[in-house]
């Protein structure tokens, strides 16, 4: 990094948020980051720098959100790189989960996300530069049974992102949606995942895939470290990806998914085309 740039980081206490800005305060970068609790982020972080700059955020507030990109321009003088990294995960079939249940899941990992680039966009606008990074999830590509709700919403955050990054090309701002494979994160611990209560009997494949992916906790194969380095790195490439994939088992699911896809589009192909005029 042989420039400065002012970044704001949502979900930053911890996970990928945490190590990124950890990171980018040890290489001199100006960090803006947000928590829900900023006790908790102020510990995690655990820094007296005055490159860093801690704020309270309710991102389902539209409120809440403009003022902390206010405070960060006000403090900085500029807003360059923005990751929409909050969220949690959220498992159990669409029946077992409530309406409120399924409405927050989405008021967090899209709304919220939306909030942020809504505010930002002024600011971006203005300089005719910019880097919008959201973080997504390979479920957002292809998903696994018992987490449809939260596939749904990670499909939403890779669509937005792909129009968007149509939207603001001619502003000089770049976009970028990363899918993340399994990483030894607490993304699947009590505080980042929420597992249905309202448990039917007759799903016994979602209570078993649900087993299996808690049982992975502190085993996953990806590193939380490599995965904040790459996502930092993309932001100083030239021709930075819309796409940015993370993990050698996202790497393997897309590329199923990408055959999964040609193959049935192709084997329906007579009737697809026969409803044509």
């Amino acid at each position: 990094m042989d420039n400065n740039k002012v970044w704001f980081i949502t979900g930053a206490s911890k996970g990928f948020g945490l190590s990124l800005v950890k990171q980018l305060l040890d290489a001199g970068q100006l960090v803006a980051a947000t928590s829900r609790n900023l006790q908790e982020l102020t510990a995690a972080v655990n820094t007296t720098s005055n490159n860093f700059l801690p704020l309270q955020v309710d991102l389902v507030n539209d409120s809440s959100v403009s003022l902390a990109l206010q405070h960060t321009y006000e403090a900085f003088g500029r807003i360059d790189v923005v990751i929409n990294n909050a969220g949690y995960g959220i498992g159990g079939a669409i029946e077992e989960l409530s309406d409120a249940e399924t409405r927050m899941a989405f008021d967090v990992n899209v709304f919220g996300t939306l909030n942020v680039i809504r505010a930002a966009m002024p600011y971006l606008r203005k300089q005719r530069s910019g880097h919008i990074i959201n973080i997504s999830s390979i479920a957002g590509i292809t998903a696994n049974t018992g987490w449809a709700i939260y596939a749904g919403a990670k499909y939403a955050v890779i669509g937005i992102s792909e129009v968007l990054a149509a939207d603001v090309k001619e502003l000089g701002i770049k976009v970028t949606v990363v899918a993340p494979g399994a990483f030894r994160t607490s993304f699947l611990t009590a505080g980042s995942l929420s597992i249905t209560d309202n448990q039917i009997d007759d799903y016994t494949e979602v209570r078993a895939i649900h087993n299996k992916y808690l049982k992975m906790d502190g085993k996953q194969a990806g590193d939380p470290e490599k995965a904040a380095t790459a996502i930092i790195n993309t932001v100083y490439e030239d021709n930075p990806p819309l796409y940015l994939l993370l993990g050698g088992d996202a790497y393997n699911r897309a590329l199923a998914k990408l055959d999964t896809l040609h193959n049935e589009i192709r084997q329906w192909e007579d009737v697809t085309c026969s409803t044509d005029f």
